[in-house]
């Protein structure tokens, strides 16, 4: 089992910021350039906060700088505090567990701390790739941290 905690502060109102992370047009907005993730049709989902905690919600398709498929994600909302944080535990076809749980946090001066909890275990013919793959996606977290930050930047 691999994990990491990641943090940043966004210039924005916490619901302003809660309302774009929670959506798959913030969520893939976030990923770009690297990847996109494609939510299942039948799902109809337009905010995490509108679905049912609990059941799983489809296999959601990972493409690689959004064409190329690589993986895919049984996506799994376990936990939901609407406007405050979200609890994912999900498989994939390359991690036999994934828990991505995120918050956003009031802050000084009208901002928002938005905190990234990554758990995941490889499945068996990956758990030698642990040590790679935990960099590669702290990395990944971090640009998806940034990418947050810079679209509320004040130009």
């Amino acid at each position: 089992m691999w994990a990491f905690v990641l943090s940043s502060l966004v210039p924005a109102d916490t619901g302003v910021v809660w309302r774009r992370v929670v959506t798959p047009e913030g969520i893939n907005d976030e990923m770009r350039p690297w990847m996109t993730m494609s939510f299942p049709r039948d799902a109809d989902v337009r905010s995490i906060e509108a679905v049912r905690v609990g059941e799983p919600l489809g296999r959601a398709r990972l493409r690689l700088f959004g064409v190329v498929p690589f993986d895919h994600d049984d996506l799994v909302i376990t936990e939901l505090e609407p406007g405050r944080r979200f609890l994912e535990e999900s498989t994939m076809a390359s991690m036999r567990r994934w828990v991505h749980e995120r918050t956003v946090a009031p802050a000084p001066n009208g901002a928002t701390t938005i905190t990234d909890r990554v758990t995941f275990e490889p499945r068996a013919l990956l758990r030698w790739a642990g040590p790679v793959l935990r960099p590669v996606l702290v990395a990944f977290f971090a640009h998806r941290q940034r990418r947050l930050v810079r679209r509320f930047a004040v130009r």
